[in-house]
């Protein structure tokens, strides 16, 4: 005879087998919204207390908020694009972390003393080049605005002179970019400020001149912050960026060269 609370128990299992076999639905649920990343309002919320708290004792009370309404989610929109970018600009693919920019600002040369950025944000350098400027694509979410951009901002010096030398031979190429339907659709132009005189050493009435004046060569596109709440963001992202890909490759060239010349010898051999 069996004992009474073996019934029971067997039921008990079949039961548990149930409720595991319905477990995946779950997390489908999950990987579907994985899928599509992109920012809540919870999002902004932070963003517009943190502009009006930017201190260490309102923070870091609220330091789990923002791994999850916005390191987070920015990291799953960095992996998105990433993905797509395996297409287009393949020598900029990196880690999602290697992108994120840090919340941190930089006090020790600022009369600004407030610890915390009031906006997080994301940059793509090219491979070679993740220690200086070079061209990449960047991202940059605050309470108020989406801003997407690419191209080269604020080079160091040697890097300035080499895009400028570039340039004279190479200023209708870019100058074909820049006109091109699609960027002018997406982009504004974002050359910063421009010299008055033409730089030392270059050819005051060369063609080239209105660009190799210029101290950075971008573009760059505002959107209200509620478009980082859409579903489409990541494929927003991508649109613009590929637009930028052209422009990002031309000008990395000049730069890339310069990089390879101050490559160390193989094993130290030459």
């Amino acid at each position: 005879m069996l004992h009474p609370a073996q019934g029971p128990y067997n039921s008990g299992v079949r039961k548990e087998k149930t409720a595991i076999q319905k477990a995946p639905a779950k997390k489908s649920v999950a990987s579907a919204q994985e899928v599509v990343p992109h920012f809540s309002e919870e999002s902004l919320k932070f963003l517009r207390g943190l502009k009006r708290n930017n201190r260490r004792d309102w923070f870091e009370p609220r330091r789990a908020l923002f791994e999850t309404t916005l390191k987070f989610p920015m990291l799953k929109v960095i992996e998105g694009v990433t993905a797509a970018m395996v297409q287009f600009a393949p020598d900029h693919v990196r880690p999602a972390q290697k992108c994120l920019f840090r919340i941190y600002r930089d006090t020790r040369f600022s009369n600004d003393k407030t610890p915390y950025k009031n906006h997080v944000a994301a940059w793509w350098s090219r491979h070679g080049l993740e220690k200086t400027s070079g061209g990449g694509f960047y991202l940059h979410l605050a309470a108020n605005e989406l801003i997407i951009a690419a191209g080269v901002y604020m080079p160091e010096r040697e890097q300035l002179l080499a895009i400028r030398t570039f340039l004279l031979d190479h200023h209708e190429e870019l100058r074909r970019l820049l006109a091109g339907k699609q960027l002018r659709r997406l982009f504004g132009l974002d050359h910063g400020e421009m010299l008055t005189r033409p730089p030392k050493g270059f050819p005051k009435e060369h063609a080239a001149m209105d660009l190799v004046k210029c101290r950075q060569w971008a573009v760059m596109a505002k959107l209200p912050a509620d478009q980082a709440l859409e579903s489409s963001l990541v494929k927003t992202l991508v649109t613009h960026f590929q637009a930028a890909a052209p422009l990002v490759a031309l000008l990395n060239e000049p730069l890339t060269a310069v990089a390879k010349e101050k490559l160390p010898p193989l094993f130290s051999l030459y």
